[in-house]
């Protein structure tokens, strides 16, 4: 990633401070920082660049921001938060209202916030240039690369101490040597001669110590160590948007701010933004090749996978794009969501999840459907610790979205045509070429990321020889679903479409307070195809309630997968067929009990239902 240029469009006129003056030296006598609460100060302390920021704030218009370590549920009703939080050990958010706009203010503040150090860069750039090349071995990952630039920044800058003379610095270790092609390489980014001539020009305003080394200020050195990490390492401008766990998406609709929608505050928009078509064009270009897939005008749309995991989706120039170049990121938590924090958020309750542990556990194919960004992945995702953790997994999918906690799990990704590595090797790999490799790896579960197109065939083949299949599905009903599935471009037979025996029915929706939820709208059974009505049989479950936000389990008594399927499995005479229902209550006190327990966490909820399974807890009568 290159150094771009974008602008930073603050909402308030920043109060003057003397960037020069060392606010550090005595933080105790500084008013402003007298004022500040006690985790603020501590922030203070261990950030330096925030109390600037809050120097340049107008706190006597707005007020001293509050500070929180983290967001929580309540902080959401606020109607005109001035919030400050952290994202990480450099980086911070100022949430401000704007009293014009649906769309509150997101200011991120970095090390390199307020000072501009764009004519010390191109120097520092080109002394790298030339360190580089003496490198003995090439750095391999992201953490190695920027252990070498800061250490190598070290040797070409000094920072200048407080009341110590300049002329009395000195040290340094290495000459400069020539070429540039190790850093070409280590960068993955372009210096060019031209910045090697502006760096010259202006080396000569740039103080300097005895052995060459560039004497820098505390906020400027530690500006450009975050810079050139930020820029040529991470995903330049994007990171504090990456960073930040709270944030769902992150867009650019072309030139202009980017917009996030926030866990917390919903749609925010930033303060970033892009202030010429050539610059984002130039920026979208870039992350392309980070993320090694080259976007051309003959090839203007890429969907692939950052670094972290999230799905990035870029269009590319003004001929498609009337508004310049645009991009969409769709972020991933670290750690997946597991059931019980989406029965925390009350997207499921214990009941329903219970009957989905029980189906999953004994082989029961289900697809979760809904619309786009209504939270189907999430809970797929979060269904998979149902899986028993002795079983063998394979899941398939365009862009890595799905992290099963079991270990004998094989991740298969769609390769898209014409990135293939090697000659010969660009013909692609789709999800229906591995959804049919798949059949023969034996596994227990197939996970599919998506069914579109072909590939349901394969999976509902795979459904017929007795392989469960779990996936998502673009629909907003059963009767949507089962349309689709039948006509183009996938053509399952009718006959065969009761080989899924769940499907999921997610969606987000507004409650009474215009709050954005996501909900599992129903969860239903499918029973069969009746040939001479045409139609299809299916039994609702479990639904939401949308007044009271609760679920009601109205097929209780009517399962057909509990006491036909299930309960045959488990050896129940039909006699007994209803206690299969206390089966299901059984794993829902279980899982309130862990809940209350603290084993919430996706991987801590999963190593207890191992432990539960392999007492024997979950057996009939236990």
């Amino acid at each position: 990633m290159s150094t771009l240029s974008v602008a930073v469009n603050l909402p308030f006129k920043p109060e003057p401070v003397d960037l020069d003056v060392d606010l550090y030296a005595n933080l105790e006598s500084d008013a402003l920082f007298k004022m500040l609460p006690a985790n603020a100060k501590e922030y203070v302390q261990n950030s330096p660049h925030l109390l600037e920021y809050l120097h340049t704030f107008p706190v006597n218009t707005y007020g001293i921001p509050l500070f929180l370590s983290e967001l929580k549920k309540d902080v959401r009703s606020m109607k005109n938060p001035n919030i400050i939080y952290p994202v990480n050990d450099t980086t911070f958010v100022h949430i401000l209202p704007d009293p014009d706009d649906v769309r509150n203010f997101y200011i991120p503040i970095e090390p390199s916030f307020l000072h501009s150090v764009s004519d010390i860069l191109p120097v520092i750039e080109t002394k790298l240039i030339d360190l580089i090349d003496g490198l003995d071995t090439d750095p391999t990952t992201d953490k190695e690369r920027t252990e070498v630039i800061k250490k190598m920044l070290s040797s070409i800058a000094v920072i200048k101490p407080p009341g110590v003379d300049i002329a009395s610095i000195s040290g340094g270790e290495g000459k400069p040597q020539g070429g540039a092609s190790k850093l070409v390489k280590f960068l993955n980014t372009d210096f060019t001669a031209q910045n090697k001539m502006k760096s010259n020009k202006k080396s000569k305003n740039l103080p300097l110590t005895p052995d060459g080394r560039i004497i820098l200020s505390n906020v400027e050195y530690k500006a450009i160590e975050y810079l050139l990490v930020r820029d040529k390492i991470d995903m330049g401008v994007l990171k504090p948007f990456l960073s930040d766990s709270y944030i769902e998406d992150i867009s650019c609709d072309g030139v202009g701010p980017i917009f996030i929608e926030h866990k917390v505050f919903k749609g925010l928009k930033s303060v970033i933004e892009f202030k010429v078509s050539r610059e984002l064009d130039e920026f979208v270009v870039k992350v392309a090749e980070r993320i090694k897939r080259p976007i051309t005008y003959r090839s203007p749309v890429v969907d692939a996978t950052l670094p972290d995991g999230s799905r990035i989706n870029i269009v590319y120039g003004t001929e498609i794009s009337k508004h310049g170049s645009n991009f969409t990121i769709r972020k991933v938590n670290e750690v997946p969501l597991s059931i019980l924090n989406i029965v925390e958020s009350n997207g499921i309750d214990y009941m329903s999840a219970a009957y989905l542990w029980i189906c999953v556990e004994y082989g029961m194919s289900l697809f979760v459907s809904g619309e786009t960004a209504s939270g189907k992945t999430t809970l797929l995702n979060a269904i998979t610790t149902f899986i028993p953790p002795e079983n063998k997994i394979v899941t398939i999918e365009d862009t890595p979205e799905l992290t099963v906690p079991h270990r004998n799990w094989i991740r298969e990704v769609a390769l898209a045509k014409g990135k293939g590595e090697g000659d010969g090797a660009g013909g692609g790999v789709t999800m229906f070429d591995l959804l049919k490799a798949a059949l023969r790896q034996r596994p227990n579960q197939i996970l599919v990321g998506e069914i579109r197109g072909v590939e349901g065939a394969v999976a509902f083949g795979a459904m017929q020889t007795g392989h469960p299949v779990m996936s998502t599905f673009h629909a907003a009903s059963v009767e949507k679903l089962i349309q689709r599935l039948c006509g183009d471009p996938i053509n399952i037979p009718k006959t065969y479409v009761d080989n899924l025996n769940l499907v999921i029915i997610q969606s987000a929706v507004k409650r009474p307070d215009g709050q954005l939820v996501r909900r599992m709208i129903s969860c239903n059974e499918l029973v069969g195809y009746n040939a001479e009505t045409g139609g299809f049989t299916f039994v609702q479950m479990f639904t939401w309630e949308p007044v009271s936000d609760t679920f009601i389990w109205t097929g209780k008594g009517s399962s057909f997968l509990l006491e036909n399927k299930i309960a045959t499995m488990l050896g129940i005479p039909d006699s007994r067929k209803a206690e299969i229902y206390l089966e299901v209550e059984k794993r829902a006190k279980i899982l309130e009990r862990l809940h209350k327990a603290g084993y919430v966490k996706f991987w801590d909820l999963f190593h207890m239902m191992t432990k539960i399974k392999k007492q024997g807890l979950l057996s009939i009568g236990s």
